[in-house]
């Protein structure tokens, strides 16, 4: 069975691809991933706060200027809370690079434009077959307006478009007042692909010791949904591919991801609970499928479901809204 797509302008024997994780922590597991089918393998994140850190403690060491303080490195979180700094971060990629033969997309996530942003460069002369710029602003400034938040994530993009030639995805959340509209001017500003949704660790309360907790709670299939609507609307409209990310743990999951228009099925949460191998067992659970469905390709697939191409486009507006509502029924 053809399982080739094409993902930001790479070619790839199938959509499977390891998202961002600390799967990629020890190179022998890297190995296990390629070893278990990862069509591409996308780093960890370095963020903004560490290279920032980093820039500020530099020039802090280097400069002189009495008026300056140490405090200054407070507002940002310790080299401790990191696993690897900004130039570790790149050396690992190297070796990550040299240790496998698919292609590594490296990770940079942000919200802010700044100096940060150069960091771009370094990850492509590090090897990194492509970048995914991963934007999350939780917008809980009331001075600043959905209008300036969209904007200067336009702008982080345009400007990281000027610095690399390598293939740029721009991974997004869904919490903005007119989706479409956004990902069609992140798509203008020179994005080769979206990656749908950044999953929002949320904290939770501790009632009895009245703490707020951190707490990681791995994706489940009933995340897709939103996915799918979204790349349903979009994959018709936009000439950035698409990948999704966050609810795929199972064939059905990856089927219904590329009929409404991914080019790309990034895992995670799968992959952290089952271990690498899975990949293997989707994959071919995804060739019997097709096969058994009678397509001749993974191609002839695609967007088959999506918002121009569905039997019942009312199916991703409004209407379905009310529909539903209307249907239910006491059990």
């Amino acid at each position: 069975m053809d399982l080739r797509t094409t993902y930001l302008g790479l070619q790839l024997s199938h959509p499977l691809v390891s998202g961002a994780s600390p799967l990629v922590n020890e190179l022998d597991t890297v190995r296990e991933l390629e070893d278990a089918g990862a069509a591409a393998i996308t780093m960890h994140s370095i963020f903004e706060e560490q290279i920032t850190r980093e820039q500020v403690s530099t020039f802090m060491n280097t400069e002189s200027h009495g008026q300056s303080s140490a405090e200054a490195l407070s507002y940002f979180p310790s080299r401790d809370a990191f696993r690897l700094g900004p130039d570790e971060y790149l050396e690992h990629l190297r070796k990550v690079k040299e240790a496998v033969s698919v292609p590594v997309i490296g990770s940079l996530n942000g919200y802010t434009l700044g100096g940060w942003l150069e960091y771009a460069k370094l990850i492509e002369e590090a090897g990194a077959d492509a970048l995914e710029l991963n934007v999350f602003s939780l917008g809980s400034n009331p001075d600043e307006s959905a209008e300036e938040i969209e904007g200067q994530t336009v702008q982080m993009v345009a400007e990281v478009r000027k610095v690399v030639r390598i293939p740029l995805a721009v991974k997004l959340a869904p919490f903005y007042t007119s989706f479409a509209h956004f990902a069609g001017r992140v798509d203008q500003a020179g994005a080769d692909g979206l990656v749908l949704f950044n999953r929002f660790y949320q904290p939770e309360i501790d009632t009895e010791e009245l703490q707020v907790r951190r707490r990681i709670n791995l994706s489940t299939s009933a995340e897709l949904s939103l996915r799918l609507v979204w790349l349903a609307i979009l994959s018709p409209r936009l000439k950035a591919s698409l990948a999704v990310t966050g609810g795929v743990h199972t064939v059905d999951d990856a089927v219904q991801s590329i009929m409404a228009g991914a080019h790309a099925v990034q895992m995670v949460s799968a992959l952290l609970k089952r271990g690498p191998s899975y990949l293997a067992t989707l994959r071919n659970e995804l060739s019997l499928w097709l096969e058994e469905h009678e397509y001749d390709s993974l191609a002839q697939m695609r967007g088959s479901m999506n918002l121009r191409t569905c039997p019942d486009p009312q199916v991703y507006s409004r209407a379905n809204y009310m529909l539903l509502l209307q249907s239910w029924g006491h059990p």
